[in-house]
């Protein structure tokens, strides 16, 4: 038999969960049937909502108050979601009025889905842009080099007087491939080494 399962969520110890509870319940949903959390929205790792996912079987419904219940990220909730789906099992919202089990709150959860991959793709777009404009005013990412140029000096003349590369790295507390890399980029010149970091 179908049963429809409640989930309520907050995220300290000092909030109240009557609302939700209240609400769950008078959606329908059996008091013995309600999993209640105290965990952040942010951590992907629940425990409760972990175990809700295995409990549910196919023709079961999960009701929360909000879909912020579920998870603050939108990437997250639509995992969630796909998750139920996948195993048959209907998803409603009561404040949002989302019912996976209808076309239009399938259609709601698709473009929930669009969202997230918008979301994900605007991110990643302005991050190129902004390592794009970065390197065009000569800086990259990373941590600051400490070859100064009077080290990138003193370095070249001690390899030219003689000593092995892991004596000069020694000496300028660098590792060896720091001071292999800045020595590589003076013979290209200055143009290919202008921005190396350590």
């Amino acid at each position: 038999m179908a049963i429809t399962f409640g989930y309520a969520r907050v995220s300290t110890s000092t909030q109240n969960l009557d609302a939700q509870r209240d609400a769950l319940i008078a959606a329908g949903v059996d008091a013995r049937h309600l999993r209640v959390e105290t965990a952040s929205g942010r951590r992907d790792d629940r425990p409760v909502l972990a175990a809700l996912l295995t409990e549910v079987d196919a023709g079961d419904t999960v009701v929360v108050a909000k879909l912020d219940r579920l998870g603050r990220s939108v990437s997250h909730l639509v995992h969630v979601v796909d998750e139920l789906e996948r195993r048959d099992v209907a998803l409603r919202s009561l404040s949002e009025q989302i019912d996976t089990s209808t076309s239009a709150g399938r259609f709601m959860v698709h473009m929930l889905a669009a969202l997230a991959q918008m979301e994900a793709d605007l991110i990643r777009e302005r991050t190129l842009d902004g390592l794009a404009a970065a390197r065009s005013r000569g800086r990259v990412g990373g941590r600051p080099t400490v070859m100064s140029p009077d080290r990138i000096a003193a370095a070249q003349m001690s390899l030219a007087g003689g000593q092995s590369m892991a004596a000069v790295a020694r000496a300028l507390g660098v590792s060896v491939s720091t001071v292999r890399r800045h020595m590589a980029n003076l013979q290209r010149g200055p143009m290919d080494g202008k921005a190396v970091g350590q």
